[in-house]
């Protein structure tokens, strides 16, 4: 029988006050509270992933202000940053991956995924933050068969159409796997780019990996 997922919501109303009043005090508290008893990897999804999205809904509706949504997801950042990642044994059947942030600011969606991704197994070239020349150049060099991509603004999920045509001409058969807000909020956008997948969070991003390996 499958284990009973925890119901969270209440940490992750409190999360999201905390956040919203940058209450760094509270904020390290209740996650240091949190980690005593569920996984760093569970709390980051059902807790902190669930508080960032309703901020982030709410400043759709203009609720609240751009510079709340920056600063919630830099007090998460310093989160993950606190937190040390265990890893399993790394898993030697699959291709080189590569992980970036694609032409935009906002690291945290990355960071959580990276962690998820090395929490599996997975072995993943981290590329930061890199603009299309240099991922080309870097997937190019490292021989980088499936290439997973963060992107928050719309404008920086359009530019992976750009690309996946650069790589098609040069003759570079390499999966992507996209994640971020346009893709969220638009389900087909991750298909008009030329992406081979789409991944929500760091579940699906391991998901979409065990999927795309299937098909090379």
């Amino acid at each position: 029988m499958a284990a009973k997922i925890p119901d969270l919501t209440p940490q992750s109303r409190q999360l999201e006050e905390a956040l919203l009043t940058v209450d760094r005090v509270g904020l390290v508290a209740l996650f240091a509270e949190c980690t005593k008893s569920y996984s760093p990897l569970q709390v980051f999804e059902q807790v902190i992933g669930p508080a960032l999205t309703r901020i982030g809904d709410a400043w759709e509706r203009g609720e609240v202000a751009l510079s709340e949504v920056y600063m919630a997801s830099r007090l998460c950042e310093e989160l993950v940053d606190s937190v040390a990642w265990p890893a399993n044994s790394v898993r030697g059947d699959l291709p080189p991956i590569g992980l970036a942030v694609f032409e935009d600011y906002h690291m945290l969606g990355k960071r959580i995924v990276y962690a998820f991704l090395r929490a599996a197994g997975l072995e993943v070239a981290d590329y930061g933050r890199a603009v299309a020349d240099e991922v080309f150049e870097k997937v190019r060099g490292d021989g980088v068969q499936i290439l997973l991509l963060s992107t928050l603004m719309l404008r920086s999920a359009l530019r992976v159409r750009d690309l996946r045509s650069r790589f098609d001409a040069e003759g570079l058969d390499v999966k992507i796997i996209v994640g971020g807000a346009p893709y969220r909020f638009d389900p087909q956008l991750w298909q008009e780019v030329g992406a081979d997948a789409m991944g929500r969070n760091g579940p699906d991003a391991i998901a979409c990996v065990e999927a795309v390996v299937q098909r090379l």
